[in-house]
Order: structure tokens, then sequence, then C-alpha cells
């Protein structure tokens, strides 16, 4: 295979091109360097140090607008886990987007951003007490139950007509990578629609005087790229509504649409998924005789993944039967290839030069902490190279850590040649001050 075969399969270009759709909007390349938000990326990491992850508001306004564009009758659902931060929040909102949170802290955000307490649904397979006494608290206007023990829980904190949906697993292979299934046979969310729990659980919640049972909820999993998978789930959740007995008003159909994150790779189908679905939602209720719900849908990583770029200083290169160019960051700032094998494209900031395949590793005393294998860069690539990551709008922040009690970087905002800073750079006083 040549060079040039080899490029597109590897995720990085030599040529004075970005990768098509992996770059936040309106990415460029000039004399300067790489563009992001109006700011050249050599002078973001001059100012707020590496590594630090770069997030450009524009694109996840524009994002977040394609959906409700979309999809003008739906209820549009920011998928808060993705990137939970106030001021991300804060864009959701204005744009007029829901909110979805997890838990008790993710509704702390929430309140940060005073997102409308009737603007959030809150669910998780475990909701603690905790949990749902907060969410009680602030009145969130949906609560999504994930087991018979939560039903009854809920029901007795609550004292009013709480509304809560019921999480379904439908049995849907969406055919992604096993770590991110959630709509198959035995795995940890929702109620079977096989075996009968779904239909149980609504019996259950419609039993309790202090629930009042609206809707549907379901997820097949991340980085879905078939729409067919989601015309099946709604066809057997159409079935369900059709069997249970009871009223359902709002049926949502979760989140998962994948976002690119390699050249080559193909966003999601958005009008496809638009189109395709409400005429699979209509259908299927005509067919049964029920009156079609009002759709939900939760969005994440296709509103913030694509709108986000890390920088990271190279420390080390080692060059042996491999070449390995090690970077000032690494698992604790991005777990997912650790995690289920994700992959990366990476670009040197600033010059070319003939390339040579690399593996790009992190600073961490973990033989897995690898951001990047198999990437082109510079053959001269050195100690002191600024290097950009795209794609990392998404679950970056979400699941960083303090492993080797590194602190995590700020998330720095840019919008028209202006950056500021949303999350700051946690320091080693942030880390001494939970020890006792």
């Amino acid at each position: 295979m040549t060079l040039a075969e080899l490029l597109p399969s590897i995720g990085c270009s030599t040529e004075p091109v970005l990768e098509e759709g992996l770059w936040p909007d309106g990415t460029s390349l000039n004399d300067q360097g790489l563009i992001i938000g109006g700011l050249p990326a050599a002078q973001l990491a001059a100012r707020f140090g590496t590594p630090c992850q770069i997030l450009d508001e524009a694109t996840v306004r524009a994002r977040a607008r394609a959906f409700t564009t979309a999809l003008p009758r739906a209820e549009v659902v920011f998928a808060g886990k993705s990137m939970p931060c106030p001021e991300v929040y804060r864009w959701t909102r204005q744009e007029g987007l829901s909110l979805d949170v997890s838990s008790a802290g993710e509704l702390a955000l929430a309140k940060a951003a005073n997102v409308e307490p009737g603007r959030i649904i809150m669910h998780g397979n475990v909701k603690t007490a905790e949990d749902l006494k907060a969410a009680l608290e602030y009145g969130v206007g949906r609560i999504v139950v994930d087991s018979l023990d939560e039903i009854a829980q809920l029901g007795a904190l609550a004292t009013h007509g709480q509304e809560v949906m019921i999480r379904v697993t439908p049995g849907v292979d969406a055919h992604t990578h096993a770590k991110i299934a959630t709509g198959v046979e035995g795995q940890k969310f929702g109620f079977s629609l096989a075996s009968g729990a779904a239909l149980e659980a609504i019996l259950r919640v419609v039993e309790q005087p202090s629930l009042k049972l609206v809707g549907l909820h379901c997820h097949i999993g991340s980085q879905v790229r078939h729409v067919a998978s989601y015309e099946e789930t709604v066809r057997r959740m159409v079935g369900l509504i059709a069997s249970c007995g009871t009223r359902i008003e709002q049926l949502d159909l979760g989140g998962g649409f994948c976002a690119p994150y390699l050249q080559g790779e193909a966003g999601f189908d958005l009008a496809g998924f638009a189109h395709r679905i409400t005429g699979a939602l209509n259908y299927e209720c005509a067919v049964h005789r029920v009156p079609p719900p009002r759709l939900l849908i939760e969005p994440g990583r296709s509103i913030v993944a694509n709108a986000g770029v890390t920088l990271y200083r190279v420390c080390a290169v080692k060059r042996s039967t491999r070449t390995f160019v090690a970077v000032d960051g690494g698992m604790s700032d991005n777990p997912r290839p650790a995690l289920y094998g994700a992959r990366y494209a990476v670009r040197l900031v600033g010059r070319g030069g003939r390339p040579e395949p690399v593996t790009v590793v992190g600073r961490h005393c973990e033989a897995g902490d690898v951001l990047a294998e198999n990437v082109l860069l510079p053959h001269d690539v050195h100690a002191g190279d600024l290097l950009a990551v795209p794609a990392t709008g998404a679950y970056h922040h979400a699941l960083a850590s303090n492993y080797n009690q590194v602190g995590r970087p700020p998330v720095i905002a840019v919008r028209d040649g202006v950056a500021r800073p949303i999350v700051r750079r946690e320091t080693e006083e942030d880390l001494l001050r939970r020890y006792l």
C-alpha cells in the first residue's frame, strides 16, 4: 500500500487542508496556522497552556438549531452528560432545547444555568435517594424511572402528581460498540419489552397515586449510524403503547446520533431521520389506532463533539521499533481510546513535512494510555511541537479524571475572535482541598 492510499485509513492528512467534517465550523488554515473560532491555535495554547480543550460556541449553537429546524414539532433535549457545563447548558437553552440530567450534580449545573425545572428530564439506571430528592425539590418536570424499586421509592417521596416516563429496553441492536449499546437485552438499562417487564412497570406507575405516567423512554446506543434502527424502535414502542391500556402522551427515542471522528466518516443523516421517523411514527400509530405521542429526542454528542478541539504539547519523542510521540495530557483528559478503542485524527500545528506513522501517547502510568495509533505526523516532530485533536467536545470534560493527580484541563469557549474560559484549569490547590 502506498502512502497516498494509507492516509485516509489512518485519519490524518499531510495536505494543507483540514479533514472535512471533523473540525468546528469555520476552522481554517492560513499563514498563522490553524484558526479556530477566529483565533490561532498557537495563540490559544500560549495564552491558556496545554492541554486545553477548545469549544466553538457558534458550532454548538448551529448544531442545536439544526435539530429544532429538522424536527419543529418535537421536543429536543440536550444530553447534558455529554458536556456538563453551565455555560453550554445556557447556549442550548437559548437555542430552545430542553435538558436531561442523570444526577444531583448535573442538576446543580442546570440550576446554575437557570434552566427552567419544567424543561429538565432526569434519568439514569440508578438514581439515589439524594438524586430523587434534589429533583423533587427543584421541581424537575419529568423523571424517567428505571426499576421497580425506583418506582416505589419515588412514589413514596413524591407528594403530588410527579410526571414520570418509563425507560424501556426495546431489544433493538444499533450495530455499535458493545460498551455503548443500550437497547439490547442483557444490559443494565430499562425494563425489557420482550419479557413483559415494561408492561408491568407501566401498571406499577399507574398504581402510584403520587405519580403521573406521561410517556415512555428508550435509548438504543451511541454512535448510531442507521436510521433504520430508530424506525424499528418506533415500531416496537408504538406496539407497547397500543397494548398498555393507558394514554401515552410522549415518546422519547433518546439520542446516540453519530458524529464523525476520522476522515471519511459521515455525520448523522438528520434530514433523513426527521422524515423517516415522523413517517414511521404516524404510520404505526394509524395502524394501531392510537393517538400519536409527542416525539422527544436527546442529542448530545452530535451537538458538541465536532465543536471541540484539544491542544497538546509534545514532551518527548521515542524512536525504536515504533515512534512514540508523548504529550502533556492523556487518558486523564481522554479515556475513550482506553475504554472502547475510540480513534482520533491528529494534526501538528504550524508546519508540515514528510510524514511518518506514529503513536501518540499520554503521560500516565498505563500501557493503555494511548491517544491515537498509526497517525501521520511530520518525520521531524519533536518536543515543543503543538498537536491538535479534533472531535473532542463530547465526553472528554465529562469523563476526565485526576489519575496520577494530574489536574483536569480548562475548557475555553471561542467565538468570533474572542476566547474565554468556561471551565478553569484545575490546580494542585484544588486537588489538595479534598484531603483531610
